[in-house]
């Protein structure tokens, strides 16, 4: 029988630029001169490969990383972010550069050896299997010019001879296992997490049962887990790191030297599980045999160990990184944003452009609860620039619901909302790039008083809409929405309408004209007719816009909603902006309107991130949304051909027009002919006498 010694993978270390800063706040505030080790934790993953789309190219192999976080201070397992597994380390900060270089770091590194040989010894890793990923970091702080050295240690407990591949044979776990099997394992391990404390979840054992189903459990209950099973049935799990086919990651080393000691293992199979968490898919998972000649013996001191992290040449030496560039808080801030935005490209979705999100420019016209709630969200997507348009101001009402908004705000008969707005979105997030204008946005049926003014405002708005490429209609009217409904159609603009009831909302897109025959995709419905485009707000109305503010009463002026609704809908508009820019045909996407449930591996939607739909129509009474795909309607008051054609011919005089009678558009778009003919059709006196058809 031939064997290969087995060929692990080491850690790699990840340092997250918040850490350090961290580090020397702690070092100025906390530790000063004190250089003892101190605890911090940090995490790792299971390790995966990614499989290419083309047959010419290799597929993406994620390294075997061990992360420090902005958390790696705070020793509490239970913070740490989902689908990782705690390490715990210690680090010591030395005060000078001399002594860092001459710090006996052999001496450290055994130290940090010795504690995972006593926590072996002791029993406290098998309650606690974590502690046999124990790590040592040495660092020195330059914090005059913000620049590190460290060097990381990972210890490895040694045994001799090494450990060898059964029959040098490692199998993806689908040679060995059907799908039944490795779905039972998959579920009952995610049990198994969730059961236990983070410290356990890292390691664990496993065994087949007469049904197909796999038992999962934890070391500590080796004897009664393994009673009556042979050695040949006995299987040890661990969360892998390694992404690579032919070599297991770095915590099975000191696993194997525990499995030794207390149960005297000599052969062992082992699973190297490995999940893509977002599609919970373990298909990258091995299954290999281990085997070390069963004479081997451990002795009771303290086995030697290698493990130090090898820098960027390939030699054993420290590391140093420079951060005075970003150590300045606004860049720091910027860098945690977009990690955050990161991790979700690098572990759920490959594929997410977020550097075609970042750099997208919004403008928001209406700065009130939508507005906020809205901008705030952009925020969490790292977009960049945001551009509010408002002309009312700050009132004591509005912060508990508008949330960039403050009692100071209110102060002095109020702030502009705009202006606010855009300066408090920078207090919240300093590298946004965001002004507020102070417009009164012109409406059909609005007299105009000014017409130097209005032509202002219609200029103004103009040039903000040609500066923006996505533009979100959050107004409390509806004839508000008529004007940007009109330049949004006539730029080919992405507009986002969100509008609110007291317990109803729509979150729509406006329809873009694409040479495309049809508009809609993946119909649940197979009766429903195609759509050669999407219709705008205003596509459902058989009137033209007109004043509904006149002669409100007081509750008919305010914006009279539920609370939570604002929220519910804001976040849909900017989750279905963030869909569409992820569309090949941007805001001329066809709309999707399968809503039925299907698993991950069944689905194809036109985003990375789901469905793209036309409109979704939300309702808090049954806590529950309608997808709906409505056609654009070639009579419509303000994206209809007819329209688009005269604004292009004539425009400030047709717009002039409109606002001081909005009748104009009805019979500019034959809606006047339309209700002439209803009224005859409506006048016919039918013969109650005639009974024939």
């Amino acid at each position: 029988m031939s064997s290969n010694l087995v060929q692990f993978v080491p850690f790699s270390s990840a340092v997250e630029a918040p850490f350090w800063h961290t580090l020397s706040t702690r070092k100025i505030d906390v530790y000063k001169l004190d250089d003892t080790p101190q605890s911090i934790l940090g995490y790792y993953s299971v390790g995966y490969s990614l499989r290419s789309q083309h047959d010419t190219e290799a597929n993406i192999t994620m390294p075997a990383r061990l992360y420090l976080g902005t958390g790696a201070f705070d020793t509490d397992a239970t913070s740490l972010p989902p689908f990782t597994y705690p390490s715990p380390g210690a680090i010591k900060n030395t005060n000078t550069i001399e002594e860092f270089k001459n710090l006996d770091k052999n001496a450290l590194f055994r130290e940090t050896a010795e504690q995972i040989w006593k926590d072996i010894i002791s029993g406290a890793a098998i309650k606690d299997p974590y502690l046999l990923t124990r790590f040592i970091l040495v660092t020195f702080a330059d914090l005059k010019k913000y620049k590190y050295h460290y060097w990381f240690g990972f210890p490895a407990l040694l045994t001799e001879p090494p450990w060898a591949i059964v029959n040098n044979d490692i199998k993806d776990i689908d040679e060995v296992w059907d799908n039944t099997e490795i779905k039972a394992l998959r579920e009952n391990y995610d049990k198994f997490r969730q059961l236990q404390s983070g410290s356990c979840t890292g390691f664990f054992l496993v065994k087949q049962l007469s049904n197909k189903e796999i038992a999962i459990g934890s070391l500590s209950e080796w004897n009664s887990f393994f009673d009556g099973c042979s050695d040949e049935e006995r299987i040890v799990g661990f969360a892998d790191p390694s992404g690579l086919p032919s070599n297991p990651g770095w915590p099975l080393r000191n696993l194997l030297v525990l499995l030794k000691r207390h149960w005297n293992v000599h052969k062992i199979k082992v699973i190297c599980y490995r999940e893509i968490p977002s599609k919970k898919d373990i298909i990258n998972s091995r299954i290999l045999t281990i085997e070390i000649p069963d004479t081997t013996t451990i002795p009771d001191e303290c086995p030697k160990a290698v493990g130090w992290e090898k820098n960027l040449s390939g030699k054993l030496s420290p590391r140093t990184v420079d951060l005075a560039h970003m150590m300045d808080p606004i860049k720091l801030s910027d860098t945690s944003v977009d990690l955050n935005l990161k991790l979700m490209r690098w572990r759920i979705v490959p594929d997410l452009q977020l550097e075609k999100i970042r750099d997208t420019k919004c403008l928001l016209l209406g700065a009130g609860t939508l507005g906020c709630n809205v901008a705030k969200c952009l925020l969490g997507w790292g977009v960049r620039h945001i551009t509010f348009v408002d002309n009312a101001r700050v009132s004591f009402s509005n912060p508990v619901r508008q949330s960039l908004f403050f009692f100071e705000d209110c102060l002095e008969g109020g702030k502009p909302k705009a202006r606010a707005a855009a300066e408090n979105l920078k207090k919240i997030h300093p590298s946004a790039v965001s002004e507020g204008h102070e417009i009164s946005i012109p409406m059909p049926g609005h007299h105009v008083t000014s017409e130097s003014q209005v032509k202002a405002d219609v200029e103004k708005l103009t040039q903000l809409f040609e500066s923006h490429d996505v533009i979100f209609l959050l107004m409390d009217s509806r004839e508000s929405r008529w004007l940007p409904t009109l330049l949004g159609a006539s730029m080919r603009k992405l507009v986002i309408n969100a509008a609110l009831g007291f317990d109803t909302y729509v979150v729509m897109r406006h329809g873009v004209k694409d040479d495309s025959e049809c508009q809609t995709t993946d119909s649940s419905d197979k009766t429903m007719p195609s759509v050669k485009q999407l219709g705008c707000y205003f596509c459902n109305d058989v009137v033209a816009p007109t004043d509904s503010l006149k002669d409100r009463t007081l509750d008919q002026q305010c914006t009279v909603t539920r609370p939570g609704l604002s929220a519910i809908a804001s976040a849909y508009a900017v989750e279905l902006m963030v869909s569409v820019l992820h569309h090949e045909k941007g805001p001329a996407a066809p709309a999707d309107t399968n809503t039925e449930p299907t698993s991950y591996s069944e689905f194809t939607a036109s985003s990375p991130l789901g469905i793209i739909p036309h409109q979704m129509r939300g309702f808090l009474t049954h806590f529950n949304n309608m997808i709906i795909v409505g056609q654009a309607y070639e009579r419509c008051t303000a994206c209809s051909d007819v329209v688009l054609n005269e604004y292009k011919t004539k425009g400030f005089e047709f717009l002039n027009r409109v606002f001081d009678s909005p009748a104009c558009l009805e019979e500019l778009t034959g809606l006047t002919k339309l209700h002439q003919e209803s009224e005859v059709v409506g006048d016919f006196d039918w013969d109650e006498d005639d009974t024939e058809l």
